[in-house]
């Protein structure tokens, strides 16, 4: 790697606070140290060991340290010590943020994967000053660009993590900035929860919804019939291999628009439910649409009531039946035929048709507004960070 360029990106965009100085990692930390040579330990006794899978990328914790007799990790594996920081240096472990300090260890000591750099503060670096810089999401991005290895098995080298260049205030000054760190990182931690759980909320709207509709005391009282004299279920069509011409064409396979064509097979606005791949899945074309033979489909011509109300009611009935009414090896159409359902008169259909259609663009809204808002409470660490090493916190 080349230092002086390093330095050059990293001085060219701030100045450090007085008292500051730019090091190498490898100056100030020590990586991959050895085992000591003295090191000894009885074949049966409890070791502690880290796999790559147990350290979680998004917190970057370790969530579950296993227990293991030494015999099984002495040899072949990767030694390091509490609150030593591990690095992953795989491709795409690294870049998907696993990487966490070790603690917790039975006797201060640990083993793990071999595709863990270890980076051991010295004097007058903290780990988690150590930590917080590599899980900065610029770090994790410039490092792609040192890749070693083939596609697939490609990995940071040491060298990398050595020559990089950070920012060093004195020991004081990292221990007060790593506090307010960890105070803001647990903030948006609880703004994360909060947020995700208001997320999960939203996305259940839909099925109450359907199931305030179609489970409401009005709905027992309507005529009950067979889905199958309401509808008819028309298996969809391959795409003919000697015209496969791309155009405006909705193709809809069942799990959604899979591709455009130039021709249709159904006429306007038409449902479509997954019938191999995604099963009961429910779809619906405003326009006309070619859905192709792992589905089955339903237009205006092929239904005796409002195609919207029926399009809602196939929803409902995905949560509650057609997920279990499942023929080998798809969904089996007289099996979804059998079903009875409630069917009140056309003017009710056209009425629980546009308010489930306002209520669902409400949740549609909702969804919307709740994922901006989560995604810039993502964003925030990356701020804390960059302010952090910048002297601004």
């Amino acid at each position: 790697m080349n230092s002086d360029k390093n330095t050059t990106t990293l001085t060219a965009h701030h100045t450090l606070p007085k008292g500051w100085r730019w090091v190498k990692l490898g100056e100030v930390c020590e990586i991959n140290p050895r085992r000591p040579k003295n090191f000894s330990r009885l074949p049966d006794t409890p070791t502690t060991f880290v796999p790559m899978a147990a350290v979680d990328g998004k917190t970057g914790t370790i969530t579950k340290l296993e227990v293991v007799p030494y015999s099984k990790v002495y040899r072949g594996y990767t030694y390091f010590e509490e609150n030593d920081v591990l690095f992953a240096k795989i491709t795409p472990c690294m870049q998907n943020g696993k990487h966490a300090i070790a603690k917790n260890l039975i006797d201060r000591i640990g083993f793990g994967t071999t595709e863990f750099h270890v980076l051991r503060p010295g004097k007058g670096i903290l780990t988690e000053w150590i930590y917080f810089f590599i899980r900065q999401p610029h770090f994790l991005k410039e490092a792609v660009y040192y890749f070693t290895g083939a596609v697939g098995q490609q990995r940071i080298p040491k060298d990398f993590l050595a020559n990089y260049i950070i920012p060093l205030p004195p020991i004081e000054t990292q221990r007060r900035i790593a506090a307010k760190i960890q105070e803001l990182m647990q903030e948006v931690k609880r703004a994360r929860e909060s947020c995700e759980k208001q997320l999960e909320a939203a996305k259940a709207l839909p099925a109450a919804y359907l199931r305030e509709v179609f489970e409401s005391e009005d709905a027992k009282m309507w005529e009950k019939k067979k889905l199958g004299e309401v509808c008819e279920f028309t298996y969809g069509s391959g795409l003919p291999k000697h015209n496969r011409i791309s155009g405006s064409v909705p193709v809809f396979g069942s799990n959604g628009i899979i591709d455009y064509h130039s021709d249709a097979i159904t006429q306007g606005r038409t449902i479509i439910i997954g019938r191999k791949g995604s099963i009961g899945e429910v779809n619906i074309s405003e326009f006309s649409c070619w859905p192709i033979d792992t589905t089955y489909y339903i237009d205006s011509s092929k239904t005796r009531c409002d195609l919207i109300w029926l399009y809602w009611l196939l929803k409902w009935l995905k949560l509650n039946l057609l997920n279990k009414a499942t023929g080998v090896p798809g969904l089996n159409r007289e099996d979804v035929y059998s079903q009875l359902v409630s069917l009140p008169p056309i003017e009710e259909q056209r009425r629980i048709a546009s308010y489930l259609k306002q209520k669902m663009a409400e949740v549609e809204k909702l969804r919307t507004d709740i994922e901006k808002q989560l995604e810039a409470i993502n964003a925030l660490p990356q701020s804390i960070l960059r302010k952090a090493f910048r002297g601004e916190l």
